[in-house]
């Protein structure tokens, strides 16, 4: 008999295996939750807008610029986190001007299956001076104060890009 008109049974490509093999390792870690809050702090000299970013290490050991951010504690409230966060992570202090966009996503690391929820406002600096000292995580291994213009070419996430650029929207409203 012919092999030509027999029906044969799809095939599966290495791609799909991989991803089934990946969605079934990933139904035996731990789900966890966490939330975190920080933003864009902004300052305005000579007429140039600039944000304060820190560079930090990611898990393959290589540096990524991006905002400052980090975990909400018990009984805290969003917007204090930012404040807090931003200040320990650049030294530079602030008030919270507007909320800018809460994002969320999920990522594999240290035996679990993380699903973080960040909270981004618009920050105004009101004093200090850029650095990471203030950092108790140490995570933050720079911080710079960059123009605004140039930041969507230096922060790897592009929800964070997102983010900065809502917050530029809000800033050139009149």
């Amino acid at each position: 008999m012919s092999k030509i008109g027999r029906p044969r049974a799809p095939r599966r490509r290495y791609r799909s295996v991989h991803r089934l093999h990946y969605n079934t390792r990933k139904k035996h870690l731990p789900v966890v939750g966490e939330e975190s809050a920080g933003g864009v702090i902004v300052k305005v000299e000579d007429g140039v807008g600039y944000a304060a970013i820190i560079a930090r290490r990611n898990r393959h050991g290589h540096i990524e610029w991006c905002l400052p951010k980090g975990h909400i504690e018990i009984g805290e409230h969003i917007h204090d986190t930012a404040v807090r966060e931003v200040f320990e992570e650049t030294g530079i202090k602030g008030r919270v001007l507007a909320p800018l966009a809460t994002i969320d996503y999920w990522f594999c690391g240290a035996g679990r299956y993380v699903h973080k929820i960040v909270h981004h406002f618009l920050l105004q600096a009101t004093g200090g001076t850029i650095g990471v000292e203030n950092d108790p995580d140490h995570e933050a291994e720079s911080a710079a104060w960059i123009r605004l213009d140039e930041l969507d070419s230096l922060l790897v996430y592009a929800n964070e890009r997102k983010v900065v650029a809502r917050a530029l929207e809000l800033l050139h409203e009149p």
